[in-house]
């Protein structure tokens, strides 16, 4: 097998998978939608038993079906593995505000960027692959369910399924969205907490009997705001409830912070910065407490992810195609879970594209072959 039969193989292929990726782009599957996530498995799973690939599910009770597709299933060498995730951040009924829709090399639609394109294009990797007869190892696409909300409706249990699945191999390659040239080698890791303030109510023309809890919260989220590190620690406190009415002192108050860091070290900052917020009380009347909503672990730097990304890089180089440049991701992503279990991981791997998580969220379509040659070549050299 030679790169450009393998190219050429995978060009071919191009059409079907525009319309694969379209109808699962159809398929609405925020993390809360448990049926529209397992619909989404159950497509794949329609396609990949009609290649002649094995299926297997992780069952799960609230979040969607988790998954892998295996193909070579009984080769001798160690298994390649792509991830992607098939839930989306878009609530139900956004498919009417961003329509599936092409628009010269732009697929416009809901998760089409984040993460579906990079599921389509790995999958069509395994298929180009199969049809020119590799036999080298199994190569895994492994399906996560609840991978936007941190595994929280699975309680982890999808990723620990995952990491069952990627043990012992070779390479793990998520294919979350790709910019050009670059591939996450780190990821930040997320730490959501949730505050609670209680005060004392009182009518607004005795305000001053009372203790205001959204004042109180309005000065611990000052406190956290201030963390704004892109190489370190930032917060951003994206939700905020409190109050009944204009006409009287709130007795309650509660906020979510989002806290990301790059080392475990600064998760211990954190940590320490969340406790002295909570303690220190401007209003008096009002008191505090905090609990962890969510968590997800950093992808820190390590050895096993440098030496793939070298040997990545020299398949590439033997082939006269540009060479990847490491970064850290800003987002979290299931590639650090995979990592923490001293899997070899790279990150970024998916299709290019522009806005998720927006009603203007769109892939180029050019980029789901260009995203299943490289992940193609990588299995065929590595």
């Amino acid at each position: 097998m030679d790169k450009n039969t393998l190219f050429k193989t995978i060009d071919s292929l191009t059409d079907s998978y525009l319309e694969f990726l379209s109808d699962i782009a159809k398929i609405e599957s925020p993390t809360n939608n448990k049926a529209g996530v397992d619909k989404v498995l159950e497509y794949i799973f329609e396609k990949a038993e009609k290649a002649g690939f094995k299926t297997d599910i992780c069952r799960q009770n609230v979040s969607g079906n988790a998954g892998t597709v295996t193909f070579n299933e009984k080769a001798v060498g160690k298994p390649l593995c792509f991830s992607g995730h098939m839930d989306t951040v878009h609530p139900l009924g956004t498919i009417n505000l961003n329509p599936v829709k092409i628009e010269g090399d732009k697929l416009y639609g809901p998760g089409v960027y984040d993460c579906k394109g990079g599921i389509v294009a790995s999958f069509m990797a395994m298929e180009a692959l199969k049809l020119l007869g590799y036999t080298a190892r199994p190569i895994k696409l492994i399906l996560q369910s609840d991978e936007e909300n941190s595994s929280l409706f699975s309680d982890k249990q999808t990723v620990k399924y995952m990491a069952e699945q990627a043990k012992g191999c070779v390479a793990f390659l998520n294919a979350e969205p790709y910019v050009s040239g670059y591939v996450s080698t780190e990821r930040k890791g997320i730490i959501r907490y949730e505050f609670t303030i209680s005060g004392v109510a009182a009518h607004s023309a005795k305000c001053f009997d009372g203790a205001n809890a959204i004042t109180e919260a309005s000065h611990k989220i000052i406190k956290l705001e201030q963390f704004k590190d892109p190489d370190g620690i930032t917060v951003n406190c994206g939700i905020i409830n409190g109050g009944t009415v204009a006409n009287t002192v709130p007795d309650t108050c509660t906020f979510t912070a989002d806290i990301r860091f790059k080392t475990q070290v600064q998760l211990e900052q954190i940590k320490e910065i969340v406790k002295d917020v909570n303690d220190q009380i401007t209003v008096k009347g009002t008191s505090s407490s905090y609990k962890v909503a969510s968590f997800r672990t950093a992808m820190e730097k390590n050895d096993e992810n440098v030496k793939l990304l070298e040997r990545v890089n020299s398949i590439f180089a033997k082939h006269s195609l540009p060479t990847l440049t490491a970064r850290c991701g800003a987002g979290g992503s299931d590639a650090a879970d995979m990592a923490s279990y001293k899997i070899p991981t790279l990150d970024s791997l998916g299709v290019r594209g522009k806005n998720m998580h927006s009603l203007n969220e769109f892939t180029y379509i050019s980029s789901i072959p260009e995203c299943a040659k490289m992940l193609a070549l990588i299995a065929m050299e590595i």
